[in-house]
């Protein structure tokens, strides 16, 4: 893979803006550098733009070092981030199996750039070759969901290392669902595949949706590229303590996880007696998708009842099909019981 060939020449030439938290670096005992005010503390400082202290826990966590994260408003800025800084508008595409996370396709079209779809297989897996034949000389980026939304499987590994290997570009792997999931991350890979960046979020697992913090982890070359694009300050002070302290809880998250997982089993025994789901399947997310025979109907009633899962009816193979999140035991009941009375 020849990085400087993939990024677009006004990305690769371009001079970042440099913020003086960039050129100041260390601690001072009065600070004169930014136009701030010096009133407030601790909220009239800017934060650490490359955010250092949460990026070298993270990598004590997720055993890589703090070089190869990129931390981003949520997982959409570095879907953003990559589409901008790899595919020129009108020009480059991107390659994508459906139905999979949306934000892919809204990120190029936001970018001016094309989407090529493929389709899942019968079971919602990919196709290696399919996927790798959609490609062309203008294909930048292909991007895969594992485990995948909307349908909650893990796809097949060894596919996915054939189109990481047999792809002259870069492979996006969201991994978002990843600490649900019987199948372990792909992140021990980023050593061996260069072309490879992993995406995980502090959403699903952590339980923190509401401050929006993604992680793209990648090589350095790649980390360098998006830190060169982003804006200055893009993680508030706020998000970054808060994700500090939390961090120092992972054992919770992992309580979290086993008492979701058990709650997701007891919740497909549950489905199975609903008499009209027709088709309940496998999931390695925090979410189960069903098949039934009038999605909107059963999506509306469910709505009028103070129940709310979400209707994919009209998504690419997923025709009658609703998305349901993992609840609480007593949400879950309360939803098996609602489903039975409809």
């Amino acid at each position: 893979m020849n990085l400087e060939q993939l990024v677009r020449k006004n990305i690769w030439a371009l001079k970042p803006y440099s913020s003086a938290r960039n050129e100041f670096k260390g601690e001072a005992s009065v600070y004169l550098d930014a136009n701030e005010n010096p009133y407030n503390e601790p909220y009239n400082r800017y934060p650490d733009p490359l955010q250092w202290d949460v990026k070298k826990k993270i990598g004590e966590i997720k055993n890589i070092s703090p070089e190869n994260i990129f931390l981003g408003v949520g997982s959409d800025e570095p879907i953003d981030l990559m589409i901008r800084a790899f595919c020129e508008p009108h020009c480059d595409n991107i390659v994508m199996p459906v139905p999979t996370y949306g934000m892919y396709e809204v990120a190029a079209d936001v970018n001016a750039v094309p989407c090529k779809m493929v389709p899942l297989t019968n079971n919602f897996d990919i196709d290696a070759e399919k996927i790798l034949a959609a490609t062309d000389e203008n294909t930048k980026l292909i991007f895969l969901c594992s485990p995948n939304n909307p349908t909650g499987n893990s796809l097949n590994r060894e596919e996915v290392i054939k189109v990481i290997r047999g792809f002259s570009g870069i492979v996006i792997l969201d991994e978002a669902y990843i600490d649900f999931s019987s199948q372990p991350s792909f992140l021990p890979y980023l050593k061996e595949y260069a072309n490879l960046v992993i995406l995980q979020t502090f959403s699903k697992a952590w339980g923190m949706a509401a401050i929006r913090l993604g992680m793209a982890f990648a090589s350095v070359a790649i980390i360098n590229i998006l830190n060169k694009i982003k804006y200055p300050y893009n993680i508030n002070i706020l998000t970054q303590k808060h994700v500090l302290e939390s961090l120092e809880k992972a054992g919770q998250v992992k309580d979290w996880v086993d008492i979701l997982l058990t709650e997701r089993e007891n919740l497909v025994k549950g489905l199975q007696k609903v008499s009209y789901i027709t088709e309940i399947y496998p999931s390695d997310a925090n979410f189960i998708l069903v098949r039934t025979p009038d999605a909107n109907k059963i999506y509306e009633e469910l709505v009028k009842k103070g129940v709310v899962v979400r209707n994919r009816n009209n998504i690419t193979l997923c025709l009658g099909c609703l998305r349901i999140t993992v609840g609480t035991a007593e949400e879950n009941k309360r939803l098996i019981e609602t489903l039975k009375e409809l």
